[in-house]
């Protein structure tokens, strides 16, 4: 085998596995979400100078404002100890682009569905994730995500819902 054919080899096999991790980064904050894991949601962001679009939640130029509404809203719970907001977030269909060796874009579509005890309401919704992604530490970071609204239903819960105890967080 040539040299010239070994080095691209190895380059895509680079690509590959930057796009891999960057896969298992998004996959690690969609399941942070639905644990109620704060500090795993956390450390899905770059410390210092993100740039986070999440429509009514707010814009935010750092995480930790965006982590302390992650933990006031998903980690809410009622008089009895159990929580309040049911979410489950579905990433589907990423595309990712390598920018160069520190640096990557990626869109995502997110399948949400939330059940939220008080007031009592059930949201089924799809968004678009516009995300950029840059190396800290040796590792791939969210520095730039964008929620763009696709679909939403909502509607009240039916009387009598039984819902499960949810994550243990």
């Amino acid at each position: 085998m040539s040299a010239d054919l070994l080095d691209d080899l190895l380059r895509r096999v680079r690509r590959l596995e930057a796009i891999h991790e960057i896969e298992q980064l998004k996959y690690r904050y969609l399941r942070a979400c639905d644990a109620k894991d704060v500090d795993g949601f956390r450390d899905c962001f770059v410390r210092q100078g993100a740039d986070l679009d999440y429509g009514v939640l707010g814009q935010f130029s750092d995480r930790e404002p965006l982590v302390q509404i992650f933990n006031q809203v998903a980690r809410q719970r009622g008089g009895d100890g159990a929580w309040i907001v049911h979410d489950v977030h579905h990433g589907h269909h990423p595309s990712i682009e390598l920018v160069d060796d520190h640096t990557a874009t990626g869109r995502w579509t997110l399948g949400f569905v939330t059940l939220h005890q008080t007031p009592g309401f059930y949201t089924q919704a799809s968004m678009e994730y516009h995300d950029r992604y840059v190396i800290e530490d040796g590792r791939w970071k969210i520095q730039t995500s964008h929620a763009k609204p696709l679909t939403s239903i909502t509607t009240p819960l039916p009387a009598g819902l039984m819902l499960g105890p949810g994550p243990s967080a």
